[in-house]
């Protein structure tokens, strides 16, 4: 069953519900499920996102937030204080985090109701217990389940931007990450977006604001040309970044929030990981995506360091030749009416992508 849209005309009295998710565009994504649940479960409500102001598009995007109360800490911080107005919240729903820190600026608020997960230093939430190896989609699904509202955590799908890609068919590689443990090396991107071109691919490389040096040093070494990198000097505008992802014959990237909006428009992708586990922050476990992770013989869900200064080892033991052969085996993309009223280029065939011998 669809869920009711957001109203595009937020009544004064309509009763309120805050969100606390003041993360990233990954954590945005892996939320909709939950946020979804929220939507369905109170239709008549308005709900409204604390998370940083930049993600207002994407989350109005989402399809079940109606708006974005701009909230923010440095780094994966909390924030201390929510700026909220008006009555307080006929329900408050902690999906950031758990303990005190995410906690207390939600019941400063004085909701009606507050569902957050269980703490020893908060006695007073009768909440599930924390669990520190489940994946952010079903932990937060799992919380809405314990206080009764029915969740999907496979409910995850967004709807396509109306707007045309700036590079339909093509397929999008992604060398950044918000962290250095985080991100494959740049020559093994760009050998991958090489042998891509040579096989008649187009090849497109997408920045974050402050990426545009990086993104720049992969085409040149890729051979690419200058116009292929999208971005850079500032993020891409939602919209554009979601119809491009959209359109695209599939994505290559690390474990980061673009490998989050390819699982959330059912995009082919190949998703590298290295100190987190698939487990807990990988796509679906269906064909169209295929993470790529080497453990070792410990296979802890988090072997390393999310925020690590260095290329996490695990992450280094992926090569450009692996990489390649899980883009040949990615099926085409399935094409949206859309697409084809927009001009979107036929995908090319699967098996056209040359494995390197390394």
């Amino acid at each position: 069953m669809t869920p009711p849209r957001p109203s595009p005309h937020p009544r004064a009295d309509r009763p309120r519900i805050l969100v606390l998710r003041a993360l990233g565009l990954g954590d945005l994504l892996t939320a909709v499920p939950a946020l979804r649940a929220l939507r369905t479960a109170y239709p008549q409500h308005e709900l409204v996102l604390a998370a940083p102001g930049r993600l207002a598009e994407a989350a109005v995007a989402t399809g079940v937030v109606d708006r974005v109360l701009p909230a923010s800490a440095p780094g994966r911080g909390v924030p201390r204080r929510i700026d909220w107005a008006g009555p307080p919240p006929a329900v408050a729903v902690d999906l950031h985090g758990n303990g005190p820190a995410s906690h207390l600026p939600l019941l400063a608020l004085r909701p009606v109701r507050l569902f957050a997960y269980a703490h020893p230093a908060m006695p007073r939430i009768l909440g599930p217990v924390w669990r520190e190896d489940e994946h952010e989609r079903n932990r937060w699904c799992r919380l809405l389940t314990w206080y009764g509202i029915p969740a999907d955590p496979d409910d995850l799908r967004i709807d396509a931007p109306p707007g045309p890609s700036p590079a339909p068919g093509a397929v999008v590689v992604h060398p950044g990450a918000d962290a250095a443990a985080r991100r494959w090396p740049p020559e093994r991107f760009a050998a991958v977006a090489h042998a891509l071109h040579r096989a008649g691919h187009r090849v497109v490389l997408t920045a974050g604001a402050g990426e545009g040096p990086l993104a720049r040093q992969v085409a040149v070494q890729a051979g690419l040309p200058p116009s292929a990198v999208l971005g850079g000097s500032a993020d891409l505008p939602f919209g554009e970044l979601a119809a491009l992802v959209a359109r695209a014959r599939a994505v290559i990237v690390g474990d980061t929030g673009l490998a989050h909006l390819a699982s959330a428009l059912g995009t082919p992708s190949v998703v590298l990981f290295g100190p987190v586990a698939p487990r807990l922050w990988g796509p679906p476990r269906v064909p169209r995506h295929r993470a790529l992770w080497h453990p070792g013989h410990l296979d802890r869900a988090r072997p390393g360091d999310a925020h690590g200064g260095q290329p996490d080892e695990r992450l280094l033991r992926i090569t450009a030749a692996e990489v390649l052969t899980a883009v040949a085996r990615l099926p085409e993309p399935v094409r949206r009416p859309e697409d084809v009223r927009l001009g979107a280029r036929p995908a090319a065939a699967p098996g056209s992508v040359p494995v390197p011998v390394s």
